[in-house]
């Protein structure tokens, strides 16, 4: 499947990345690719799939716009989550300190890819 080496392109790529995730518009995990376990980033790609679908339905209703990604961060973790289409967005989790700017570009990259292959 083409997802998994795409996965894997953008974690190998991210100085301090743990795994990412495609996820579909319920949460469920569509590949992976992690130095972790299975579980644990499927965990963080389901909520995280929770928290987006709030913040679409919020932004919608005060129009501003569609989303495209939103950054979460905490005192261990970043994790960047964009939208592929309606349908999947892809889940970036990676360690703190990290290099963010190298972090979004790959992201992007790999979203803009995966997009291709939809």
């Amino acid at each position: 499947m083409p997802f998994q080496s795409i996965l894997k392109n953008l974690v190998e790529s991210v100085p301090g990345a743990i795994g990412a995730i495609l996820v579909d518009w319920e949460g469920e995990a569509v590949q992976e690719y992690s130095h972790g376990t299975p579980y644990d980033i499927r965990f963080i790609g389901a909520h995280n799939g929770v928290v987006l679908s709030r913040l679409r339905d919020s932004h919608r209703d005060n129009q501003g716009g569609a989303i495209e990604h939103v950054e979460i961060s905490s005192e261990q973790q970043h994790l960047l989550t964009g939208v592929v289409d309606p349908d999947y967005s892809l889940v970036l989790q990676v360690k703190r300190p990290a290099a963010m700017a190298c972090a979004r570009y790959h992201f992007t990259d790999a979203l803009q890819r995966i997009r291709r292959v939809l």
